[in-house]
C-alpha cells in the first residue's frame, strides 16, 4: 500500500513537472507569460470532458440538480482553485524563487488544521515528524538552489510576492479539503464536473481582464501551440488523477508527495535550460521521500461525530491510508468487507 501511495504521488509530481517545463520554455523561449490562458485551456478541458458527462447522467444526481443545490459552493470552489493557480504564477514577478519554494509550503500546516477541523483527521506524533522531515528536504532544495546560482532574481516588489504566496498557498489548502470531502464524501464526477463548469467561466472572464494584451502580442506558430497543448494536457492528468489519489490517501499525503515536483523539474533543467547540479538535490529528493514514507507508513484516523459516540468502533477509523488501517485494525472479514 505504501509502495502504491508513492507511485501514485509521483505521478502527480511528474505531471507537476511537465506544466512547470512547459511554461518555462513558453517564458524563455517565446517570452510568452500567460498563466490564466493556461489555466482557462485546462478548465475547458475538465468541461468538455466532465461537465458534460455530468450533465448526461441519468438520475437526479445530475448536473441541474446539482446546480439547483449547491450552485453557490461550487463557485466558492472554482474562485479559490482558479485564484490559487493565478497567485503562486504571479508572485514569481515580484519576489525570488527561494521564498515561493519555502512559502509555498506554508499550505501544508493551513491543510493539516482544515482537515482537522472539516475532515476530523486525527493525526498522531509521527505524522508531524514525517511533515518536518519534508519541510527540511524543501529546505535543502533551495539552499541547492542558491549553491547553484538560481537564486538571480532579487524580485522588484518581495513582500507583495510574498503576500500573494501565502494568500495563493492558503486557498490551495482550502481547494484541496474541499476536493477530498467530494470525492470520498460525494463522487470524482461531480468534483471535476463542477470545477470544469465554474473554472472555465471565472477563468475566462479574468483572462478578457488581465491577460488581454498578453494574449494579443503573441506571435503564434505551430510550436508556441504545442507547447500550450502540452501544457493543457498536463494539467488535465493532474486534475483527473489527483482525487483518485485522494480517494485512497489524503490532501495532506498529496501535497506532501509533490513535493518532490520541483525537483524532478530541475533534474529535466538540467538538460534542458542548462542548470548547474549540486548533490544537495539528491539529498533533498531523499530527505522529501523519507518524510512522506514516514507520513504514509502510519494511518490517520478520523473523529466519530459526537452523537455517534455509541456507534461501534469500526465506525472511527478514518479512510486515509485505508489498507493500513484494515490491516492494523485486525477487523473480521465481513466488517473489512463493509467498510
Amino acid at each position: 500500500h505504501i509502495l502504491k501511495t508513492i507511485a501514485l504521488g509521483q505521478m502527480l509530481s511528474l505531471c507537476i513537472c511537465g506544466t512547470a517545463i512547459t511554461s518555462q520554455y513558453l517564458t524563455e523561449k517565446y517570452n510568452v507569460n500567460t498563466p490564466m490562458f493556461q489555466s482557462f485551456l485546462n478548465y475547458c478541458a475538465l468541461f468538455l470532458i466532465y461537465t458534460l458527462m455530468l450533465a448526461f447522467r441519468p438520475g437526479g444526481d445530475n448536473l441541474l440538480d446539482i446546480l439547483r443545490r449547491k450552485w453557490w459552493k461550487y463557485i466558492l470552489l472554482g474562485l479559490a482553485d482558479v485564484e490559487a493557480n493565478y497567485l503562486i504564477v504571479r508572485a514569481y514577478q515580484y519576489t525570488t524563487l527561494t521564498s515561493v519554494q519555502l512559502l509555498d509550503c506554508f499550505g501544508i500546516p493551513v491543510l493539516m488544521a482544515l482537515s482537522w477541523f472539516i475532515l476530523r483527521a486525527r493525526y498522531r506524533v509521527i505524522h508531524f515528524v514525517a511533515v518536518f522531515v519534508c519541510l527540511l528536504g524543501v529546505g535543502t532544495m533551495v539552499g541547492a538552489d542558491i549553491l547553484a546560482g538560481r537564486e538571480d532574481n532579487s524580485g522588484s516588489d518581495v513582500l507583495l510576492g510574498d503576500i500573494l504566496v501565502l494568500l495563493g498557498a492558503s486557498l490551495y489548502a482550502v481547494s484541496n479539503v474541499c476536493e477530498e470531502y467530494i470525492v470520498k464524501k460525494l463522487t470524482r464526477l461531480e468534483f471535476l464536473g463542477m470545477l470544469g463548469l465554474f473554472g472555465t467561466i471565472i477563468s475566462g472572464i479574468q483572462l478578457l481582464i488581465v491577460e488581454y494584451k498578453d494574449m494579443a502580442s503573441i506571435h503564434w506558430n505551430w510550436k508556441i501551440a504545442l507547447l500550450f497543448v502540452a501544457f493543457a494536457l498536463c494539467m488535465f492528468c493532474l486534475y483527473s488523477f489527483m482525487p483518485l489519489v485522494m480517494k485512497v490517501t489524503s490532501a495532506t499525503s498529496v501535497n506532501l508527495g509533490i513535493l518532490t515536483a520541483d525537483l524532478y523539474s530541475l533534474f529535466f533543467g538540467l538538460f534542458l535550460f542548462g542548470y548547474k547540479f549540486s548533490v544537495l538535490y539528491l539529498v533533498s529528493f531523499t530527505v522529501i521521500m523519507l518524510g512522506f514514507v514516514l507520513y504514509c507508513s502510519t494511518p490517520t484516523r478520523t473523529a466519530a461525530p459526537a452523537e455517534s459516540t455509541s456507534v461501534p468502533q469500526v465506525t472511527s477509523i478514518g479512510i486515509d491510508n485505508l489498507g493500513l488501517k484494515l490491516e492494523e485494525s485486525g477487523l473480521p472479514e465481513t466488517q473489512s468487507a463493509v467498510l
